[in-house]
This record gives C-alpha cells, sequence and structure tokens, in this order.
C-alpha cells in the first residue's frame, strides 16, 4: 500500500521539521487519504455552490444562521467556481454564468459617502451587505481588506475565464471596472500605510496596516493598480515593522510570527510565493511559502506543547485561528494536569497561539495550511474527523470546537454540547470555508495559483514591491 513516506515528505520541504523519524499518525495510507481528500474537497465547494444567492452573487457570512453577506466570502466564493470546474462539479458554463451574475451585481450597486442606501465609497465595499439588496449592513465599516479578498477572487476569475464567449469577455472587463475603481490613495490617510477602513459616521479607523499579517493583499492590490496605485515606499514602510513586531523565534523554528493561522494563509490562497522574494526575505534568506510552512509547524508544536492544558490539543489535532467559540463567560475550568483556574472563554475571536486561546480549536485553521505541510495537515484533518465525528456534516467541517467546553447550562451564543464531548459550533463561515477549498484547491493541482500567475495586475503588484526570482523571471 502506498504511503506518505519520507521521500514525500521531503519533497514537500518538510525535511529539516522531520528529521527524526516519522511519526507513526504521519503514515497515512494515500488512497484513504485521498478518498478523504476528494470528499472534503467535494463538500466545501457545495457550501459556496449552493448558499450563495445565485440571483446576486452574495455569499452569507455565517450558514445556516441567517445573517448578512460578507464581501470577503463572496470573494472566496468566485474563487471557488474554478476550483469545481476543475473537479467536474460544474460546467464552465455555470461558473461564468454564477461569476457574471455576482460582477455585475457588484458593479451595478450605489457607491457614495452616504451613511445608508450605499454598498461603498471610493470604490471600496463595507464589510457587511444586506443579504436582499447588497447594500451596507448597520452601521460596519468600510473594509480595505475585506475589499482586497473581494477583488481577489474577481482578479482570479478575470484570469481564469480568457476564452473567446462574451460571458467570459464581460467577466474579465467588470473584474477590471471593479479593481480599476478602488482608490487606493484615499486610504492612505496616514502615508505611505493603508488605513484598515472608514466609515461615514466616525472617518477613518485610527488603525493602518502595519506588521506581518494577511493585509499583504491589500497592499499587493494597492501597488498593482492600474488607476489609483500607492508608491512602493507602502511597501518598505509594511516591511519596516516586520523586525519590531513579528520576527523571532517560535518553538524552534525562525520566522515573522503572527499568532492567527489565518495571516499567514490569506493572501497565499492567490499568490504563489514559492521562490519569489522582496528585499526583507532576500535579507531573511527565506520566502513567503516556507514561513507559512514554519508557522504551521509552529501551531503543531503549540498544540502538543499546550502550555494552558486544554483538552484534546495534540500532535495530531491542532490549529488556533479566528473563528467562533461557545460564549462570552469566565468560568472555573480543570486543566489536563488537575489544576482549577479561573478561564475567559469567548464567542468570536482572532484566536491565535497565546491569543485569546480557549480551548476553541477551527478545523479549517489546520485545513488551509495543506499546501504548505500536507504530510502533518492531511492526518491532523482525518484525526479530527475520526476522534470528533461531530464537527463533520453536509458541507464539511463545522467552523470550530472546543472539547474543554463542558458546561451544559451555560447559555450559549453559538453552537451546542455534545454530551461527553464539549461544545461544537453548528455554523460554517464563508471566510473560513473559503481558504480551506483553495488552499485544498491548490495542494491537488495549483488551481487558484496557476490562473493567478498569469493576472497582469497581480504581477505588476508584486514587482512594484520589489520581489523578484522564481516564476515572476
Amino acid at each position: 500500500m502506498s504511503l506518505l513516506t519520507r521521500r514525500a515528505v521531503l519533497a514537500h520541504g518538510a525535511g529539516l521539521a522531520l528529521a527524526a523519524n516519522l511519526p507513526s499518525w504521519a503514515e497515512a495510507p494515500a488512497p484513504a487519504a485521498d478518498a478523504f481528500l476528494a470528499d472534503l474537497e467535494r463538500r466545501t465547494f457545495d457550501f459556496f455552490w449552493e448558499t450563495t444567492d445565485e440571483k446576486t452573487g452574495l455569499a452569507p457570512d455565517r450558514w445556516p444562521t441567517p445573517s448578512f453577506a460578507s464581501i470577503a466570502a463572496v470573494g472566496f466564493a468566485l474563487s471557488a467556481y474554478p476550483v469545481g470546474v476543475a473537479r467536474g462539479y460544474i460546467t464552465r458554463a455555470q461558473a461564468a454564468q454564477r461569476t457574471l451574475t455576482t460582477l455585475r451585481f457588484f458593479a451595478g450597486l450605489p457607491q457614495g459617502p452616504g451613511k445608508t442606501g450605499v454598498a461603498g465609497h471610493k470604490g471600496f465595499f463595507y464589510h457587511f451587505l444586506d443579504m436582499k439588496e447588497g447594500l451596507r449592513f448597520d452601521r460596519c465599516e468600510l473594509s480595505t481588506v475585506d475589499t482586497a479578498l473581494l477583488l481577489m477572487g474577481a482578479l482570479h476569475a478575470q484570469s481564469f475565464f480568457d476564452g473567446e464567449h462574451a460571458d467570459e469577455a464581460a467577466i474579465r472587463k467588470l473584474a477590471d471596472e471593479l479593481y480599476g475603481r478602488v482608490d487606493w490613495t484615499w486610504a492612505q490617510v496616514r502615508p505611505p500605510s493603508i488605513s484598515h477602513g472608514w466609515s461615514p459616521e466616525k472617518g477613518f479607523i485610527r488603525s493602518d496596516w502595519k506588521g506581518y499579517n494577511e493585509a499583504m493583499l491589500v497592499y499587493l492590490l494597492a501597488l498593482g493598480s492600474p488607476t489609483h496605485p500607492v508608491k512602493p515606499e507602502a511597501w518598505d514602510a509594511w516591511t519596516s515593522t516586520y523586525d519590531q513586531q513579528s520576527w523571532g523565534e517560535s518553538y524552534g523554528q525562525t520566522l515573522l510570527r503572527f499568532p492567527p493561522l489565518f495571516g499567514h494563509q490569506f493572501t497565499h490562497c492567490w499568490v504563489d510565493f514559492r521562490g519569489i522574494r522582496d528585499a526583507y526575505m532576500r535579507d531573511k534568506g527565506l520566502d513567503y511559502f516556507e514561513n507559512s510552512r514554519r508557522a504551521t509547524y509552529v501551531q503543531q508544536a503549540y498544540a502538543q506543547a499546550n502550555p494552558l492544558g486544554w483538552q484534546g490539543y495534540s500532535t495530531e489535532v491542532w490549529g488556533v485561528s479566528a473563528s467562533d467559540g461557545p460564549a462570552d463567560i469566565s468560568l472555573q475550568y480543570t486543566t489536563t494536569v488537575g489544576k482549577t483556574v479561573k478561564r475567559r472563554f469567548i464567542s468570536y475571536a482572532g484566536r491565535g497561539m497565546g491569543l485569546h486561546d480557549d480551548g476553541t480549536l477551527a478545523p479549517y485553521a489546520a485545513g488551509s495550511s495543506i499546501a504548505f505541510a500536507p504530510e502533518i495537515v492531511i492526518p491532523a484533518l482525518m484525526a479530527i474527523k475520526a476522534r470528533h465525528p461531530h464537527t463533520f456534516g453536509r458541507y464539511g467541517f463545522w467552523d470550530a470546537f472546543n472539547p474543554s467546553f463542558n458546561f451544559p447550562d451555560v447559555r450559549l451564543t453559538h453552537g451546542r454540547i455534545e454530551p461527553g464531548k464539549g461544545w461544537v459550533d453548528t455554523d460554517m463561515l464563508g471566510i473560513d470555508q473559503g481558504p480551506l477549498l483553495a488552499m485544498m484547491g491548490n495542494h491537488r493541482g495549483e488551481l487558484v495559483w496557476q490562473a493567478m500567475r498569469k493576472n497582469a495586475h497581480l504581477v505588476r503588484g508584486l514587482k512594484r514591491a520589489g520581489f523578484t526570482g522564481g516564476w515572476l523571471g
């Protein structure tokens, strides 16, 4: 029987991390792993195909709980459709029609500085939109990063749909239109950095995108803009904060650190960083892909060490990132070593190693690193499903689970208590399902990366940021 052997691990670039003998749990039979991934990929695709509004392209922030639309989830949905075509789940014509519907809808949404009756301003879109009309939901912010996630999906569609059919030509034109509308320089309220966002009630958010996190895609898109580009010093300012805030050692790895795993994953859903480097990474002797691979191993090591004594954390079961959680409450908790302490549990948070870690694990957190370290991610996903079958459903993994939260009398914000097994979510989040599907596509055929390497806007942004080498030529 074919196994995930040491040679396969080395081929995936994990030799240094696995210098010792492979643990038994990493020796997963390949046919079983392939069948598992094929099933998970199909279920996760179906989440986007079946929950997204076919008349507007709006994707819900969460399902099945009724919710507003998330523009970031729409971006991931746009990248889901080409994956579905490649796998044979839907036809190219079906994918083109859904994509064209989505882009036309967004191109037609009203923009302006008003508090209501609009979907965005200066080309940016509000973080959340009403699921029916696509207008600003409540008093949410105009989000630079969520707009960037939406645009990455649009540009992926632009590169994938490269045929002569009128629908595909229209997709390419609309992607250019939406991208060209965004005035990135307007968001540089404290230049050269880019603000997190803006609202008509309070103006610009006081925080700018600095340090190493998911906002690499914000700067790459801003640099690559054909209409309102920021200057290259914006990237220099961005990376200048790395040493102070992010670079260091953690669990035997030297890397750019960011506690939640999603910060190491989101930009990578669309950008193949293998072998290309900016000035900062050339100086460090690695690329961002290798950095994310190291971050994945750090997360596994953190779960193995389990410094807070949570139930269920292990070498096989790990993954702390932004996700739902059980409730906002402080309770007495008995750790795995028998110590009773007061712990704060949280409903939703940008969880990470040592950051809002309340024992909640998110399967997508491990899963979205599959392209970086499949030799530990695939066994982790299989172990989660095997040991915690209540975490798996119609569309794959529910958003999160917490084996430590066994408090049946607490009023929950999300999810339910599985008797004897702790809390499990009863929702799936589009912004979490999205990177899982995209990175499974990249692992099994480079489906997103292959298209995006051809996108002139992305290539322009990378080169203006100073990236050289590899596939950039």
